[in-house]
């Protein structure tokens, strides 16, 4: 293929060399994607024959050429047409070929579409979207401000659907819990995003809820995981979050058996705010001590060795260990293969640090409906991207009331011999 090139590296189009490369690339390899998709469907079927002879399923020319919206830019497509002569003998119909690489309806992939929430967020008006995408794409097609509008309702009703699911038959072995302040229109200005992730027996992180509240407020929570378990959702083993939540008195409430597991990122951030700036390097290195010992008598000592340190000048920092022992040393009656997920909020967290980024500029996007619809978005594509825990074959076991020590399974005749 023979392309001017303009001096300034551009085609006549006013793209770069590079980017005509890679959308002529890309345009070449959906075409022959498309070519082996309908020659394979044309070979299922090519005993199937008329009363004449002849098959029932033939090529049939070409639809009408047109643009889709990649993440390599705008493409223009001429997708393979079948004239498929089978009827279904449960409609009466005519059967029909429907591509599952390029549907009838598609005019951009679904990655440009994971796109738009986080660029709405980031503060981009649905005006601008047409000479964004023509800057960086290509093309605006199929992305109207029209369409943005529509996209937007349709986030929220995913995020209404999605606050309404069965939960009856999802199985959350361990939650995480935390209240995620962004910089979104909410209904009120200290109101936040009350999240809660989960870990199903198989070992894959999953989003539970997703609604805006109040971080410290216990009503709060409670109306979260109320209707988290009139949806179906069994008590958790055990529960991960920061002491400062209303979410632990809520969970008293709505679920009185699972084990609560303080996070020691939090904790450790609050105990080093309660010393002298002098002595937190030490400080932090002897609640490292606690939190990273082999297993749970190793812990219980490093606390008494923090309390014998830091108790008479500091007591106020260190009731803040001492006071929580049993909720900050719980993850050690589970796996040890578990220890480093159960330890704090993370998977939360470091999901919410790409969300924070992507919001603080965002002096508000619409309602508070719309808001947490975007953010829900993001978040439910960041999950595609989440790892199981390790040894995710521990988890049922966990579920099945299996005894841990030391983070090691102990066996029935183990713990009959006991």
């Amino acid at each position: 293929m023979l392309t001017v090139v303009n001096e300034d590296g551009t085609t006549p189009s006013g793209s770069s060399l590079l980017d005509e490369i890679v959308r002529e690339g890309a345009r070449r390899m959906l075409a022959a994607a498309l070519e082996a998709e309908v020659n394979a469907y044309i070979a299922e079927f090519a005993d199937e024959r008329d009363e004449t002879g002849r098959r029932m399923v033939v090529r049939n020319g070409y639809h009408r050429p047109r643009e889709v919206t990649t993440a390599a830019g705008a493409v223009e497509v001429k997708a393979p047409r079948v004239n498929d002569k089978r009827i279904d003998p449960d409609t009466g119909e005519r059967k029909r070929f429907s591509s599952a690489i390029l549907p009838p309806w598609c005019r951009k992939s679904p990655k440009i579409s994971e796109v738009l929430p986080l660029l709405y967020l980031h503060g981009l008006s649905s005006g601008d979207f047409v000479p964004a995408f023509e800057q960086f794409l290509g093309s605006s097609a199929g992305l109207s401000p029209a369409t943005v509008t529509r996209l937007t309702a349709q986030w929220q009703a995913d995020h209404k659907a999605f606050g309404e699911r069965d939960l009856t038959g999802s199985d959350y072995v361990y939650v995480w819990a935390d209240g995620i302040h962004l910089r979104i229109r909410l209904t009120e200005a200290k109101s936040c995003v009350l999240v809660v992730m989960g870990v199903r027996a198989d070992g894959t992180k999953e989003l539970i809820s997703m609604a805006d509240g109040y971080r410290e407020s216990a009503e709060s929570w409670a109306d979260l995981l109320r209707d988290a378990a009139r949806r179906g959702l069994r008590a958790p083993v055990l529960a991960v979050g920061d002491g400062a939540l209303g979410f632990w008195k809520a969970l008293a409430q709505v679920f009185p058996e699972t084990r609560h597991q303080r996070c020691w990122v939090h904790k450790t951030a609050n105990v080093l705010n309660a010393l002298p700036k002098s002595a937190q390097p030490g400080a932090r290195k002897a609640l490292q001590d606690i939190d990273n010992a082999e297993d749970r008598e190793h812990a219980v000592k490093a606390v008494a060795a923090f309390d014998k340190t830091y108790g008479v000048k500091w007591p106020k920092a260190a009731r803040k260990i001492t006071d929580d022992v049993d909720e900050l040393l719980a993850f050690y009656d589970f796996p040890a293969e578990h220890w480093v997920h159960l330890r704090t909020t993370n998977p939360i967290e470091s999901t919410f640090a790409t969300v924070r980024l992507r919001t603080k500029v965002t002096k508000g996007a619409g309602s508070a409906a719309a808001a947490l619809a975007m953010v829900f978005k993001l978040v439910e594509s960041a999950q595609h991207r989440w790892r199981a825990v390790n040894a995710p074959h521990l988890v049922a076991l966990v579920r099945a009331g299996a005894r841990f020590e030391r983070g090691r399974l102990v066996e029935r005749s183990e713990a009959h011999a006991a």
